[in-house]
């Protein structure tokens, strides 16, 4: 006997394509979404790691940016020392400088002559000062010449004045103050001076 099929078998096949279709179709959409996540998962991890890397550096570019502040102080704090040891050390060098310019002074003022101030700039000392005539000015500079911690005298100005009804010569020179070996020589052998080596 011959059997047959009068179920419409086109759309049975129509059917079994669409279930078909729609089964690879939700299977593509769950292995897209699958691939989504772990690809989102990938990608959020290497951002945590580099954020985590980022504030890592921001930290320590910090704690090196205190550090340098630190040592552009301590930098300043050493050149404000030294500073200090260079004007304690020049001023422990020239102790003695005006007590030996007074000293010399009294001894070579010769008689007729008087000062009237007394000036220093640097090594350059300025006198001034009435003589009863020029020749008394001129054997002061002679004796300030030969002096061993007086030099290089030079007369800026020297004019007739008057002084209590007295006719005198008044002068303006400037004289150089010298460090020389014998000056330190003379230095160290005056009673009442003590060298101190720094």
């Amino acid at each position: 006997m011959i059997r047959i099929n009068l179920l419409p078998h086109r759309e049975i096949k129509r059917k079994a394509r669409q279930q078909q279709f729609v089964a690879m179709a939700g299977i593509t959409l769950f292995l897209g979404i699958l691939t989504v996540g772990t690809v989102h998962l990938m990608i959020t991890g290497q951002i945590e790691h580099q954020e985590s890397r980022n504030t890592y550096m921001t930290n320590q570019t910090a704690i090196l940016d205190k550090q340098i502040d630190e040592i552009k102080s301590i930098r300043a704090q050493t050149q404000a020392l030294l500073a200090r040891k260079k004007v304690v050390e020049t001023l422990q060098d020239n102790r003695a400088d005006v007590v030996h310019l007074l000293d010399q002074l009294v001894r070579l003022l010769p008689d007729g002559v008087y000062l009237r101030s007394i000036k220093q700039t640097n090594q350059i000392i300025n006198l001034e000062g009435y003589a009863q005539s020029n020749a008394r000015v001129s054997t002061l500079m002679r004796k300030l010449e030969s002096s061993p911690w007086l030099g290089l005298p030079s007369l800026v100005e020297i004019k007739a004045s008057e002084v209590n009804n007295t006719r005198l010569n008044e002068f303006n020179l400037n004289v150089t103050l010298i460090r020389s070996p014998q000056s330190t020589a003379a230095e160290n052998s005056i009673p009442g001076l003590v060298a101190v080596t720094p």
